[in-house]
């Protein structure tokens, strides 16, 4: 044995470790000990140990089974020599001096030597075995004479010990546990705090700790002798056991991760209340959200404006703020870590309103697997889907991703049930839409009810075109910052003919001359190209992309069928397999149909991009764009403002969009998507003019972005009526004064001077109140005043309330009800048709142009239950026949008739559920038909909200809840808990049921890997993307079920025996 241990102590000496001496670690210096600057020190070594402790969380290595002798006691020198025992037995004499209180709080704290988040402890506390020394720096005993001071025990307290040592810890608690309860009976504490080691430290603990001077009572009993001796052999023979057994393997990644993300989110949200300095890890952010940026969208870094923008004071200090930067200058990024800092760190909600269903489709899926990873929900409100008000959470916190509209239906909800202050952030992309027609309008609104309803919900405004900022800055009370930072340089061009011109805002007149176009034309193709497109284009791909904008849809078929004519064969090469594949795709989607021009552009690289196409089709050919297999697509300026597809070189084929000159804030759009960050060193942008149209484009290229103004008084029904009846409705502002109130502060209250020639604010505040009133929506209500002044108030009627929580445009609210009240009288259920004609919307009626031989085709095949239905409506087939041969007829309301007309489409749909079959039948482009159905199934959702508020229209509310549904997907039944999953459309769906993936369970459980390989043409981002979103949904659903047993189970407040026994108390 003795050769043995000398051999072990030669070992050990030369493995031996820079540590501090476990004397050192153990002693416990008085308080009269513990000068100022040993406290200094000492707090200096804590941060030091807080450090490496901190690094050990983050670089956990899995333990390694180890019998050799080499290890087995660590930076001890020698177990024959008893070093550790005999230092415990001093130890144990000094600790016999500490008063007692002391030695109870070192068992209360046994497990905090093995938990890294001392860091976060006022109060820190080393302890082995029985043998504490407390650590109290300069701040916590200042703390201490002001307040108690407690710790709180972490979850997962032993990962920090070497795992040699965690059996050792785990039969130390057991038998000190045991001789505890023998030596309890012998001993008097006289305190009345005592607690158990696994509670936590009495919070007047600390305030006794500052009393170590005093005289300390004597407690050597035999008990306590025998608890030393059988402690150090239970030393003795733990670490034997424990050097000679093997190494225990613990797996706790999963555990380590969790606590530093709820550590990290708490350190996050106390940077924030305090509003000091330290923002903690990535923007008052977890490190994990910075994590899984790299991981899920490539960000390993961000902009030097993204970091000033988000370190603003006026950011810091939650003021509300506009910012604005040129296209692709990585705005977005910014108003989603705002957003995860307001759900993850103040744990409130937030609303995000995007312009298009597409574009909040897209963020969704960006979004969703933010959401799994974090704990909160995305939920989405556009087109039919959203509910209101939203599901109250218990727990986790909700994104709301909106359009302009169900972001007003949204916030009126909120307001109504008295939780507006739960929103905490609301983020506007693209705020230069405020000053859009009726969008803009219902935008404004929204804005203004959500500064006047809650002082603490912040407001962030984002855009890339915005001129007269001031007046958006009064309007919002926001700041601004604005930054000219492109990722990738922009080089503007002007093409006249065969000459190029670079945009030169120091040249004389605005441009200088670059290049002569050198290209070998063809007669042929002089005809055909006049303006070089083929040259321009091939100068660029397929190498890189381009995008070629286009005046109109049929001319964007034309460009994109001419450039594909003159490309050379070698194009047909280029990624050929994965172009046929795309084709293939096009087809499966389509239930084997292929629009004839499509088919012959995409072998060559090039397709058309108009809202002529499917939601499917368009998908497919963005993600085919994306990945490169694309490399042209000719498009309208649509595109511009949806989703986000960049280009090396992008041509403005003329500097129209329809017949309309060119808008500098259209123009800044489309030139923004040139140069890809990343890919591209630079981007291109190439307007193409005639010589009639120089000095307007010279005046478009110069002048400064158009001014935004309010659109509120001028879309009369949508804008300003509209939002009286909601002040009215929700009890915001009930009478003539505080409705003007309100008026004045609305971004139309702040432009009444430049916007009011006429008449005042005043006058058209009473005229709007009167007509409301004259039309059955308000009552007016007399108020007598003291001072003999007569004052009006107004409530809100039935049909008002109805009308604004359905959202119904104040136009056709009073037609809704009369056609509904006369459907009651004769509803024919024996066809969808009678319901169909009720939900198609009044707006795309009013703009049919019917082809008057096709509706009578149509029409003649109706059966006799269909035919009642247009009898009851008034449309006989003798008037649609005349007015199919010409002959002149009396009188019938066209609106009925258009309107009967889209029913009859939308009909045919729901029965084939095949959008190119009714295509054909009706001679209408399928992206029309496709934007009627969405159209249909929003007004759908809204008349179902209309008649819930209407007793008499009971009857509509089941039979509309199940048309909604019909509408929304139009597909097979089977199809449709696929489709609820955001971004599955019924391409997609139906390769997913047919693989066997036939709920949203088994998409949610999908393995993303598998999904690639089984699924067509169906990327690795796509597949993370949609299994994320389908977790989102299911964790959405078991909640609110969760919620809704809860609240099942729940004592009702208002319980008599409770309201007694508070009214006696």
């Amino acid at each position: 044995m003795d050769e043995g241990g000398a051999r072990i102590r030669r070992r050990v000496r030369v493995r031996k470790r820079n540590r501090p001496s476990l004397g050192s670690v153990l002693a416990a210096p008085t308080a009269a000990e513990l000068e100022p600057g040993d406290e200094e020190e000492e707090g200096e070594e804590k941060e030091t140990v807080v450090g490496s402790r901190r690094e050990k969380a983050v670089e956990v290595e899995p333990a390694q089974n180890n019998d050799s002798e080499e290890d087995m006691f660590g930076d001890y020198d020698s177990f024959a020599e008893n070093s550790f025992l005999a230092q415990v037995d001093d130890l144990e004499q000094q600790y016999m001096q500490i008063p007692q209180l002391r030695k109870h709080a070192s068992d209360l704290t046994i497990e905090d030597l093995c938990s890294g988040s001392i860091k976060h402890n006022k109060l820190s506390i080393t302890t082995v075995g029985n043998f504490t020394e407390l650590k109290v720096d300069e701040h916590t005993k200042n703390q201490s004479r002001h307040k108690d001071v407690f710790i709180e025990p972490e979850p997962d307290l032993l990962y920090d010990v070497p795992s040699s040592q965690v059996l050792y810890f785990e039969n130390l608690q057991k038998s000190s546990n045991e001789l505890g309860d023998q030596s309890t009976k012998e001993k008097d504490w006289n305190s009345s705090s005592h607690k158990t080691g696994n509670e936590e430290l009495p919070q007047n603990s600390t305030e006794h700790h500052q009393q170590i001077d005093d005289p300390c009572s004597k407690v050597g009993t035999s008990s306590e002798e025998n608890r030393r001796k059988s402690l150090k052999e239970h030393l003795k023979s733990a670490m034997t056991g424990n050097a000679k057994a093997q190494t225990p393997v613990f797996s706790r990644t999963k555990q380590l991760k969790e606590t530093l993300l709820s550590e990290e989110i708490n350190v996050a949200k106390k940077a924030i209340e305090s509003s000091s300095d330290d923002l903690g890890p990535f923007y008052s952010l977890p490190s994990k959200v910075r994590d899984l940026y790299v991981q899920f969208k490539g960000i390993e870094k961000l902009y030097e404006w993204q970091h000033t923008c988000l370190t603003l004071n006026s950011v810091q200090e939650r003021k509300n703020l506009i910012y604005s930067l040129p296209t692709s200058g990585g705005k977005t990024l910014v108003a989603e870590i705002l957003m995860l800092q307001e759900l993850l760190c103040r744990r409130r909600d937030v609303l995000m309103i995007l312009p298009y269903v597409a574009i909040v489709q897209e963020k969704i899926s960006g979004l969703s697997s933010f959401g799994v990873e974090l704990g909160f929900f995305v939920e989405e409100y556009a087109g039919s889907k959203g509910k209101f008000p939203p599901i109250k959470r218990r727990g986790k916190k909700s994104l709301y991703i909106a359009t302009i509209e169900k972001g007003n239906s949204l916030v009126n909800s909120l307001i109504e049930t008295g939780r507006i202050s739960s929103l905490g952030l609301v983020v506007v992309d693209e705020l230069h839409m405020i000053g859009e027609g009726s969008r803009g309008a219902i935008l404004e609104m929204t804005l203004a009810k959500v500064l006047y309803t809650s002082k603490t919900t912040q407001i962030i405004g984002m855009s890339a075109t915005l001129n007269n900022v001031e007046d958006l800055q009064k309007f919002l009370q926001a700041e601004y910052y604005t930054s000219q930072f492109r990722p990738v340089e922009l080089k503007e061009y002007l093409k006249i003919n065969d000459a190029i011109y670079e945009v030169d805002s120091k040249a004389e007149n605005g441009m200088t001359f670059s290049r002569l176009l050198n290209c070998q034309y063809s007669n042929t193709l002089k005809k055909m190209d006049p303006d070089h497109l083929v040259a321009l284009a091939t100068e660029v791909i397929p190498n890189y992309s381009c995008l070629v904008f286009c005046p109109t849809k049929k001319n964007c078929e034309n460009v994109a069928e001419m450039i594909c004519r003159f490309l050379s064969k070698q194009y047909l090469k280029h990624r050929e397999k994965e172009k046929h594949e795309v084709i293939k795709n096009l087809k499966n989607i389509s239930s084997g149909n292929l629009c004839p021009i499509l088919n012959r552009t995409i072998p060559f690289g090039v397709a058309y991009h108009h809202s002529g196409l499917t939601s499917d089709e368009r998908k497919l050919l963005e993600e085919a764009y994306s990945t490169g297999v694309l490399c042209l697509f000719t498009c309208t300026s649509t595109l511009a403002a949806g989703v986000n597809l960049p280009a090396r070189r992008v041509i403005l084929r003329a500097p129209y969009v329809a017949k309309e000159f060119l808008r500098r804030s259209q123009y800044k759009q489309m030139i923004g998507r040139a140069g890809r960050a990343g890919i591209d060193s630079i981007g291109e942008s190439i307007l193409i003019l005639q010589e009639k149209d120089k000095q307007q484009v010279l005046e478009l290229i110069s002048r400064p972005l158009e001014n935004c103004y309010s659109h509120l008084v001028q879309e009369f029904t949508k804008g300003i009526q509209t939002l009286f009846l909601s002040l009215i409705g929700l009890k915001i502002a009930t009478n003539l004064d505080d409705i003007y109130h309100f008026m004045c502060g609305t971004f139309f209250g702040v432009q009444q001077k430049i916007l009011l020639q006429e008449k005042s604010l005043w006058d058209i505040t009473i005229e709007s109140l009167r007509y409301l009133t004259e039309k059955g929506l308000l009552q007016k209500d007399t108020i007598d005043k003291p001072k003999e002044e007569i004052q009006y108030s107004f409530h809100i009627t039935k049909l008002g309330r109805a009308s604004f929580k359905g959202t119904i445009d104040l136009a056709y609210c009073d037609i809704l009800y009369r056609d509904l009240k006369k459907g009651l009288e004769g509803l024919v259920l024996e066809s969808l048709l009678h319901l169909i004609y009720l939900t198609t919307p009044y707006d795309m009626a009013s703009h049919c142009d019917p082809d008057w031989m096709i509706y009578f085709r149509q029409f003649s095949q109706l059966s006799p239950a269909e035919q009642n239905v247009a009898a009851r409506l008034g449309v006989s087939e003798n008037f649609i026949g005349k007015k199919a041969s010409g002959q002149p007829i009396k009188k019938v309301d066209k609106d009925i008739v258009n309107r009967l007309y889209l029913s009859f489409v939308l009909y045919t749909l729901l029965k084939e559920t095949n959008i190119w079959s009714v295509s054909e039948k009706f001679n209408m482009p399928r992206g029309y038909i496709q934007s009627l159905l969405t159209g249909a199934a929003s007004f759908s959702s809204c008349v179902l909200h209309f008649c819930e508020e209407l007793e008499e229209f009971w009857v509509y509310r089941a039979l509309l809840v199940e048309l909604t549904k019909k509408l929304t997907y139009c597909v097979k039944a089977e199809l449709i808990p696929l489709m609820e999953v955001t971004g599955v459309l019924e391409g997609r769906a139906k390769q997913l049921y047919n693989a066997g993936y036939k709920s949203l369970t088994h998409l949610a459980n999908a393995n993303p890997e598998v999904l690639i390989r089984t699924i067509d043409h169906l990327s690795r981002r796509q597949a993370k993307q949609m299994v994320s979103s389908a977790k989102m949904l299911l964790h959405e659903k078991a909640e609110a079920l969760q919620e809704e047993v809860e609240e099942l189970l729940r004592l009702p407040s208002d319980f008599p025996s409770i309201a007694a026994s508070s009214e006696k108390a």
